[in-house]
């Protein structure tokens, strides 16, 4: 991707004979993915939501020229993107996952820990992966007040429980 694109969806199926797919949003307010459209696939392709509608698993939405279930399969797993000028700034104690990535972390005691090479969300809040100076592995950390003191935009600064990087010997 050329621009600074966030991803703010993606297309997880088809939904009936229509043509609607399902859809898992990324924003904070589910529906407001329709107020982005378009949207862009990752190989720029354009997207337009018309319509959503909530549903069980995340919602429904019928997009503009898909018509029928065979093109609505067709697009699942398709990764819905916007360019990060049209996304409102973050409010106060507020960031965009999409900012993290590449920032530094630091330890409470100022010593660089490594990067955030990712985020991850399995359904109990956003862990940062970070790529460990000095090790080939990543480590995950809770992206809580518990563990992040700072985040100021330029740097995340965490205290971590004593052993929390610890590696297990592999026998």
């Amino acid at each position: 991707m050329k621009r600074d694109m966030v991803l703010v969806g993606a297309i997880t199926g088809a939904h009936g004979i229509r043509g609607e797919v399902k859809l898992k949003s990324f924003t904070e307010d589910p529906s407001a993915i329709a107020s982005y459209s378009p949207l862009e696939t990752a190989k720029g392709a354009k997207i337009e939501v018309v319509k959503v509608r909530p549903q069980k698993e995340g919602l429904l939405a019928i997009l503009k020229g898909v018509t029928d279930r065979s093109a609505a399969e067709a697009l699942r797993g398709t990764e819905l993107f916007v360019p990060r000028e049209r996304l409102p700034e973050p409010g106060e104690d507020e960031v965009y996952v999409h900012d993290l990535i590449g920032l530094p972390v630091h330890l409470a005691d100022g010593s660089r820990l490594g990067e955030i090479v990712g985020v991850a969300d399995y359904g109990a809040g956003d862990l940062i992966d970070v790529k460990v100076e000095g090790r080939k592995d990543t480590v995950l950390i809770p992206f809580a007040d518990q563990y992040v003191r700072e985040a100021d935009g330029e740097k995340i600064v965490v205290e971590l429980p004593e052993g929390f990087l610890d590696v297990e010997e592999k026998r």
